[in-house]
């Protein structure tokens, strides 16, 4: 196992790939996505431990999305099973990085919150209060800012690490550890992937005005009516994207 330094051009494709990857079988990946969702939202509302069980699974699920997007890579079904892949493949691995996980979240909420005015955030929310200056502004985009600084880390950790620690048999540290790298020796083509990304985000919120003022006869229509389509085909292509990133980068698992 060993990663391969990509050109920025490989970025930029990533995306593409994915849309083709959902192209491939794209009612199998709503099933899969919408499953996980759901799962992930009945076990977030478990009283007390629901929330940090839910950032625990994160890993096992992200596993169990990358095997649908081998599978759409391999021509083959992309069934309902596969969304509980991640926890048939070393599964105490996929837990250990679970529980590092929560932490790292745990450690980057904590010190956003310690940073922002939580009244001031919930009146605004409220409709209460709005922003009257550019003081204000700044105050409640620093702490955004911070757990965008503080969370890539994080990111760059856990992009590949749940597939090494699954598919190559890395122990959580290492994987871990191979992941950062391998995101810094490649931030060149995931800076490029990430212009892509917000390009299209940008291109599809234009789009969404569009057909909004188009269906608008007087009365603008619920937003949900052009974003949740356009949510419900983006998050598939998003994920399988990932795949793509990985299989670039690591040349896909060990046969």
């Amino acid at each position: 196992m060993q990663a391969r330094i990509v050109s920025p051009l490989h970025g930029a494709r990533w995306l593409g790939e994915g849309w083709r990857l959902f192209r491939a079988a794209p009612l199998g990946w709503l099933v899969i996505v919408f499953g996980y969702y759901l799962l992930v939202s009945v076990v977030s509302v478990v009283p007390f431990v629901g929330f940090a069980a839910a950032l625990v699974s994160v890993p096992a699920f992200s596993v169990s999305l990358m095997a649908a997007a081998r599978a759409a890579a391999r021509k083959a079904p992309v069934q309902p099973a596969l969304l509980f892949e991640g926890f048939r493949n070393e599964l105490a691995s996929q837990l250990v990085l679970g529980v590092i996980y929560l932490g790292c979240i745990w450690g980057v909420g904590a010190v956003t919150a310690s940073l922002t005015d939580l009244t001031a955030v919930r009146s605004l929310l409220s409709g209460n209060e709005r922003v009257e200056d550019a003081g204000e502004m700044q105050a409640l985009l620093r702490p955004i800012g911070v757990a965008l600084l503080l969370y890539t880390p994080v990111m760059m950790m856990f992009w590949f690490a749940p597939l090494l620690a699954a598919w190559h048999s890395t122990a959580p540290a290492k994987a871990l550890f191979f992941s950062f790298a391998a995101c810094l020796i490649n931030w060149r083509a995931f800076l490029t992937y990430g212009g892509v990304l917000v390009l299209v985000i940008v291109a599809l919120s234009f789009l969404t005005r569009v057909a909004l003022g188009l269906l608008s006869g007087g009365t603008a229509p619920d937003p949900a009516l052009i974003a949740g389509p356009l949510a419900i085909v983006f998050m598939p292509t998003l994920y399988a994207s990932f795949y793509a990133s990985y299989r670039d980068v690591f040349g896909g698992e060990p046969v």
